[in-house]
């Protein structure tokens, strides 16, 4: 789905542990600290946008919540408020963006942004190949028993023609690996994001058909004694 939406140069940003957020993903939030609840008011009364950034690990000791450089914005689709201030809402993520500066902290943080576009890297037929063998990898791990996923989160994948969108969706409905999404969401060329998460995927079903081979007929809290 296309959206038509006019990004600010300046932006509000979360900034949060263990999320990397996609364009065209949902995502639920449930908004209770009062920076952000002042950022979700500021947000709901302008333009309904603000970004999700993942927390950057390495730079942990230097730097207040220091998020990664490449982050999402999203577009506020629905919101709840509760009768204690807190609101349930669902972001849709809109673009990819660059964190070019940190411009304050008070009372949010707020950044400025430089929109960032993918670049296919393969023909429309070649995309395609990949992303038809990534969806029989998916499904493959699925019926093997892979979590992450749901039989209907993979019969919705298998509606998604789009190579970028359905990589993009796959990566943040699907893959469990946090560091593995962020490398994703940073990866700007659509052929190697595809080859990515493909070969995330083959590890998947390799390790899954291993551990069937090994535990051979026992059920899994026996598998030990196999």
């Amino acid at each position: 789905m296309d959206l038509e939406i006019t990004l600010p140069d300046e932006i509000a940003v979360m900034t949060l542990p263990g999320v990397a957020f996609f364009p065209q993903a949902l995502l639920p939030l449930h908004i209770f600290e009062p920076r952000y609840r002042q950022m979700l008011r500021d947000a709901l009364d302008t333009h309904r946008l603000f970004a999700v950034a993942g927390l950057n690990p390495a730079k942990m000791a230097s730097a207040f919540e220091p998020p990664y450089r490449v982050a999402t914005v999203g577009i506020v689709r629905a919101c709840q408020g509760r009768e204690d201030g807190t609101s349930n809402l669902l972001l849709q993520g809109v673009t990819r963006v660059r964190v070019e500066e940190i411009l304050t902290e008070q009372p949010y943080r707020r950044i400025k942004v430089r929109a960032l576009s993918s670049d296919p890297g393969a023909s429309d037929e070649e995309n395609a190949r990949l992303r038809a063998q990534l969806s029989r990898l998916l499904s493959t791990r699925l019926r093997l028993g892979g979590d992450g996923g749901s039989a209907d989160m993979a019969k919705f994948l298998r509606t998604i023609e789009d190579p970028e969108t359905f990589v993009d969706l796959a990566a943040f409905n699907l893959c469990g690996d946090a560091r593995l999404k962020q490398r994703l969401l940073e990866t700007l060329n659509v052929r190697e994001r595809l080859a990515l998460l493909s070969g995330w995927a083959r590890r998947e079903v390799d390790a899954l058909r291993l551990r069937k081979t090994l535990q051979g007929r026992l059920a899994d809290d026996d598998i030990s004694n196999n």
